[in-house]
């Protein structure tokens, strides 16, 4: 008897063992479902759409297809060469079942923050697959040199522990340092409670405007610069330059770093080599604004429709078997992703994990609770603003060069963003257009990032770190 055989197109982060864990997975859900085959398929992460969108114009493609949260409108748009959606929400397609083919229904329990990111008209569009969130890591070392001895909360908090960091005799050459890159813009207009583009960050509607000079990212832009301007903040020079703002940290060049919860292991590990302690913390926020809300990246998983019942079900089984607690809980032990599940993260406090590796529950805390906004009057948990739009790249290449002018050549904030709101808009004008007429897509719409490090720092490419030892 032939077996049914499920394509699955997976985004290879290039960690080491990264697909190791995808292709042990399937051979798990094979060994409990024989009559499946799961073909487990590693795609470049940046050019990945593109191959995707590729094989669906030439009436292939997978069944299961994975994309980055910034390509979310892509992927609703996306089309068969019929003209119907290429994919169906996951939540319809699940139906009301509490199990398929025995594996339990997991959407119930996935964080009420994560499961927002990727709801559209009332349905799970996809299964989230990695979460991330942006964390705020100090070397404790030196601000504790420094007389500073509490995180700072606030803008102006890091504002203050810079001065006293830099002006500490034998101290650092700054005090902080980030990437120039689109994930902290919206990260810092979230937390202020602003948004990207109209009808709601395009989730009660299609987003069809884009405004770069809000006072949400104009306060950004102008703290940002005035601690350029001030020396307290370093600037590697690139866009973005994961790799280099992690060097000048790694080599207390800095005390402080804005990043990714996906890098705390790398930045635990730094600080074993370079002899001094770590501490992480949510991002800091504009004290003079409630902390409203946050950004949410990562990756998620998506069905595609018109399957027949046993392969659609097939699919639908492997997704909920990727996410039991045990599979969701390595996912996070293994590269700091946020998990996915309830039960995950309970099952990871109840073994001791967060006892043993308090940094690493920051990031879920942070989806959890505001800081220091208890009551009755106080929402559960911080929404996720996260924005949905086309070519969500061609934006963020257009902020984060408008920025690097800023700090390199002087410009004014509020008139080079203006600028950039009309190089934006026209890129959202034209996706929309090829969305919405031909349904062709420019393959720079596809995209995940514009501009890529010349020596990208993931996984084995990094030297001399190495990931936390289990």
């Amino acid at each position: 008897m032939s077996k049914v055989i499920i394509d699955a197109w997976v985004s290879d982060l290039t960690f080491p063992g990264y697909m190791d864990r995808w292709h042990k997975l399937a051979a798990e859900f094979e060994e409990a479902h024989p009559e499946y085959e799961v073909k487990i398929k590693g795609i470049d992460f940046f050019g990945g759409p593109q191959e995707i969108f590729q094989a669906i114009s030439e009436g292939r493609g997978p069944a299961i297809a994975e994309y980055y949260s910034y390509m979310t409108q892509a992927a609703r748009d996306t089309r068969n060469p019929d003209g119907s959606p290429r994919y169906v929400p996951v939540e319809r397609a699940i139906g009301g079942r509490d199990e398929i083919l025995g594996e339990p229904v997991v959407i119930g329990d996935i964080l009420p923050g994560v499961k927002e990111c990727y709801t559209c008209d009332g349905y799970l569009t996809s299964l989230p697959s990695i979460a991330t969130q942006v964390v705020f890591c100090a070397n404790t070392t030196l601000l504790d040199a420094a007389g500073v001895t509490e995180l700072p909360r606030t803008w102006d908090g890091v504002e203050a522990a810079c001065a006293a960091v830099v002006g500490r005799p034998g101290g650092p050459s700054h005090g902080i340092t980030w990437a120039n890159h689109g994930y902290f813009f919206q990260e810092a207009i979230a937390v202020q409670g602003g948004l990207l583009t109209n009808n709601d960050n395009g989730r009660t509607g299609r987003a069809t405007t884009i405004d770069l000079t809000t006072d949400e990212l104009m306060a950004w832009v102008t703290w940002w610069r005035r601690l350029h301007r001030a020396g307290h903040y370093l600037y590697t020079g690139k866009i973005p330059d994961w790799e280099g703002n992690f060097r000048v940290f790694a080599e207390q060049q800095v005390a402080m770093r804005i990043t990714s919860s996906n890098d705390i292991n790398y930045m635990v590990e730094a600080a074993k080599s370079g002899g001094f302690d770590l501490d992480v913390a949510r991002f800091p926020y504009n004290g003079d604004t409630h902390y409203v809300g946050n950004a949410l990246t990562g990756t998620s998983l998506w069905l595609a429709d018109g399957l027949d019942e046993a392969t659609r079900d097939g699919a639908l089984a492997f997704l909920q078997f990727t996410h039991n607690p045990s599979n969701a809980a390595e996912r996070h032990r293994a590269n700091s992703f946020v998990p996915i599940t309830q039960a995950s993260f309970d099952l990871l406090e109840a073994e001791g994990w967060f006892d043993r590796y308090p940094y690493h529950r920051v990031a879920s805390d942070q989806l959890a609770t505001y800081p220091g906004r208890a009551g009755a009057d106080a929402p559960a948990a911080p929404p996720v603003l996260a924005a949905l739009f086309g070519d969500f790249a061609g934006a963020q290449d257009v902020m984060t060069r408008a920025m690097a002018d800023v700090l390199n050549h002087g410009a004014d904030p509020l008139a080079r963003f203006a600028e950039a709101t009309i190089e934006a808009q026209r890129l959202l004008d034209d996706y929309n257009t090829e969305s919405l007429t031909t349904g062709a897509r420019s393959p720079s719409s596809l995209r995940v990032e514009y501009f890529r490090d010349a020596e990208a720092y993931s996984g084995a490419d990094l030297e001399n770190v190495v990931q936390l030892d289990r």
